[in-house]
């Protein structure tokens, strides 16, 4: 990939993030960059830290250590440029269940200053939703577009997602991500989604940050991030796999099973001996970073977030004991 680019050309630049509570540390030197206009997905096991990074990301929350920018500027108050640019929509997707759909999309607007009237009731109408139906008395399905319009109601330049479809069955999943795609990329939108569901991701993010133990341990462009990889197949040997694989390549994860052993590799120049080799899916690359936390990262040039901007305004306060 090229250069950084501007400010301008990241929705988001974490440099040494991190934030810990009581537990510990659920974020650890998180550095990253996102770049503008991606659709991403936030990939990692419980705990790892997704939701802590995007509620600091939308100033929900405040770091321990290290800095956070939003396209170029710190996140601020929900007025302040930053919030004004961004949208949050939290796994409960809390909404007034007593409101109508209507009185939820007066409210929308009522409360945001770039409010699209006609984007939010698109979202809506596309799905069968009464605009007179009490929020309340609506499907989850029905629900999550509810939030989806009031989400992209706000016109958002960059919108974090926080497991928004774990609860919806396959079918409006996918009626969903429809909806989705189509809207971030009428409007150019930044999407940051954190999901489980792995099929969901490869069908419609362009871009990854995997987070294991608080630490980016892959990040950048699907593409690049899976032809970085192979899948080698072979006869199994005392060790599981030949000695000499794991001297030459960048072995991400070996399993054995009977004769043979599989292994997920970064080669680091040909592979030799009596081996198969395969492209790996998305799925298979991600299950194995997730599996072994100790494989060594890979962020891409175009996800490295580079020097820190402002070396001195780093946030160095501890958290509450």
């Amino acid at each position: 990939m090229g250069d950084r680019g501007s400010a301008e050309d990241s929705a988001i630049e974490a440099y040494g993030l991190g934030k810990r509570y009581r537990r510990g540390w659920a974020l650890k030197d998180c550095s990253f960059r996102l770049p503008a206009g991606r659709i991403c997905g936030l990939v990692g096991p419980n705990g790892a830290g997704k939701t802590t990074l995007m509620g600091i990301a939308v100033n929900l929350l405040q770091p321990t250590a290290g800095t956070v920018r939003v396209f170029g500027e710190a996140p601020g108050p929900g007025l302040g440029a930053a919030g004004r640019r961004t949208a949050f929509l939290a796994q409960d997707k809390p909404l007034f269940r007593r409101f109508t759909v209507a009185e939820t999309l007066r409210l929308g607007r009522e409360l945001n200053p770039r409010w699209d009237q006609r984007t939010a009731e698109d979202i809506v109408r596309s799905g069968d939703v009464p605009l007179t139906a009490r929020v309340g008395t609506l499907s989850g399905g029905q629900r999550t577009r509810v939030a989806f319009a009031l989400a992209f109601g706000r016109r958002p330049d960059l919108l974090l997602l926080d497991e928004p479809m774990s609860d919806l069955d396959p079918l409006v999943r996918h009626e969903l991500m429809s909806v989705l795609m189509a809207e971030a990329a009428e409007h150019g939108t930044t999407v940051l989604m954190s999901s489980h569901m792995l099929a969901d991701l490869e069908a419609v993010c362009d871009y990854l940050v995997v987070l294991a133990s608080g630490s980016v341990r892959m990040a950048g462009e699907v593409d690049e991030l899976l032809s970085a990889h192979t899948l080698l197949t072979g006869a199994r040997t005392d060790e599981g796999m030949p000695a000499d694989l794991a001297a030459r390549h960048t072995v991400v994860e070996s399993r054995t099973s009977g004769r043979q052993f599989t292994a997920l590799v970064r080669p680091d120049g040909p592979v030799t001996g009596d081996l198969h080799a395969d492209s790996p899916s998305l799925e298979e690359v991600l299950l194995a970073y997730l599996r072994t936390p100790g494989a060594p990262p890979l962020i891409s040039p175009s996800a490295h977030a580079g020097p820190h901007p402002h070396p001195h305004a780093q946030h160095t306060q501890e958290a509450a004991a």
